[in-house]
């Protein structure tokens, strides 16, 4: 009994270890808004550390707001943001 009671807590620590470092997770990206045309690069925060998966969030983030994802360009930790605080300007973080 000890066993399974030590592993469940282990297995609770995992998973809520794993939910604090997706929360730390980002994305750079450029959008597109048409008539006029207008691009943008930003940083949004993202719930997947994989590439594939934020490019469907980013991608469904922006639509609601009338944009269009063009391209993520990588996804990252919270190391990376300093460097792209200025390229982004006012999409920094802002969806």
């Amino acid at each position: 009994m000890k066993r399974i009671i030590t592993s469940l807590a282990i297995a609770a620590l995992i998973s809520v270890g794993s939910a604090a470092t997706a929360a730390d997770c980002y994305a750079d990206y450029k959008a597109k808004r048409d008539n006029p045309l207008r691009l943008h690069y930003g940083v949004m925060q993202v719930s997947a550390c994989k590439k594939g998966p934020a490019k469907k969030e980013v991608a469904q983030r922006l639509q609601s707001s009338g944009w269009t994802l063009l391209n993520v360009m990588s996804v990252f930790g919270p190391e990376g943001l300093d460097q792209r605080k200025a390229n982004a300007g006012k999409f920094y973080l802002r969806f």
